[in-house]
Order: C-alpha cells, then sequence, then structure tokens
C-alpha cells in the first residue's frame, strides 16, 4: 500500500507546469500501476492537444469548461463530477471559461518528464 499527498508533490519534480497551467503527477510509469495519475490545473483560456501516443481521461473537480472533438465538432459541456475519455486518441481542444482542475489518467502511464510537443502529443518514452 502507497499513501500520495499532492501537497507533498508540490514544488518536487512531479510539479510539472505547461503551457495552460500545471500538472502534479501523483503517480508515473515508475510506480508500477499501469498508468499514470495527474491533478491537472488548466488556465481560463483555449488550448489544443492531440495524445496521439497515449489514451487519457479526466474527472473534473472544480471549474467549468468545454471539450470539442475536432473530427467532429462536436462540444461538450465540462463541469464537476464530469468525466471525459479520449478513447480514440482523440484530437480535441478545451476551452476552460474559469480556471478548471481535473484528476487525469494517462495509458500507457507517464515517466513525469512529459511535455506538449507542437502537435498537442506527448513524446511516448519508457523507463521500464
Amino acid at each position: 500500500m502507497k499513501i500520495v499527498r499532492v501537497k507533498d508533490l508540490e514544488g518536487t519534480d512531479r510539479d510539472v507546469e505547461f503551457n495552460a497551467g500545471r500538472s502534479v503527477r501523483i503517480l508515473l510509469e515508475k510506480d508500477n500501476m499501469g498508468f499514470s495519475l495527474h491533478k491537472t490545473i488548466i488556465k481560463k483560456g483555449t488550448y489544443h492537444w492531440h495524445y496521439k501516443n497515449h489514451l487519457e481521461s479526466c474527472y473534473c473537480i472544480y471549474g467549468h469548461g468545454w471539450i470539442t472533438d475536432l473530427n467532429t465538432n462536436i462540444s461538450y459541456e465540462i463541469f464537476p463530477d464530469t468525466t471525459y475519455v479520449l478513447n480514440n486518441h482523440d484530437k480535441h481542444k478545451f476551452t476552460a471559461t474559469e480556471d478548471t482542475i481535473l484528476m487525469s489518467v494517462f495509458n500507457p502511464p507517464v515517466t513525469g518528464n512529459e511535455i506538449h510537443q507542437e502537435d498537442g502529443s506527448y513524446k511516448l518514452t519508457t523507463k521500464n
């Protein structure tokens, strides 16, 4: 059993600033869970992402926004207790109408050093 507290990760190498906000990486590949878990704080604004190397699911715990599937141009409202699942490496944009906090799960798990590339993806890396 393992206990992880976000406050203990703040200010460490698991607390990663990126173009849209901040990602506290609670579980990484090296934790051997088969996925990574992140507390992601998205700043108000619109951001384009395309996780072509990872599947992602996000559960909203705070804030408000819209996710738009860029293949269909259909938008879905995101607010607390809403989950969106990018199960087809979906090209998407996220519009945070206010700062929004998501719990994000990635498969395969990230190693912790990933940042968004120009195309909105994370490079596929493994340490194990």
